[in-house]
């Protein structure tokens, strides 16, 4: 089997991450896989992700990391495809400023 171009499996999600996180968002996949995630950071700044299997979980691990943490740093201008758990709730924080992020559940590369 080849490795396969991302293929959409649902609604884009958008949040403004900030020097204090949003409420987490849920980006839900059309499948019963749908764990990989299209992730567009398009803004000038660092975000911190959050993510987990519910909302809570997702605000909590949104944190500036300084030293060692749960959050996944998304550098500027970033664009990715992570895999994470099926129907996924997001969030992010910034040291500074704040930017846009659009989320994309999928499967392929």
């Amino acid at each position: 089997m080849g490795i396969q171009a991302f293929t959409k499996l649902g609604n884009t999600v958008v949040f403004t991450a900030a020097t204090t996180a949003p409420a987490a968002v849920q980006a839900v996949s059309t499948t019963l896989g749908g764990n990989q995630y299209r992730i567009i950071n398009p803004g000038s700044v660092t975000v911190f992700l959050g993510y987990g299997t519910t909302a809570t979980e997702a605000n909590t691990n949104a944190t500036v990391v300084t030293t060692t943490g749960a959050a996944l740093p998304l550098l500027p201008g970033t664009d990715e495809i992570l895999t994470f758990v099926p129907n996924a709730y997001f969030t992010g924080i910034t040291a500074a400023g704040s930017t846009s992020i659009y989320i994309t559940p999928g499967d392929g590369l």
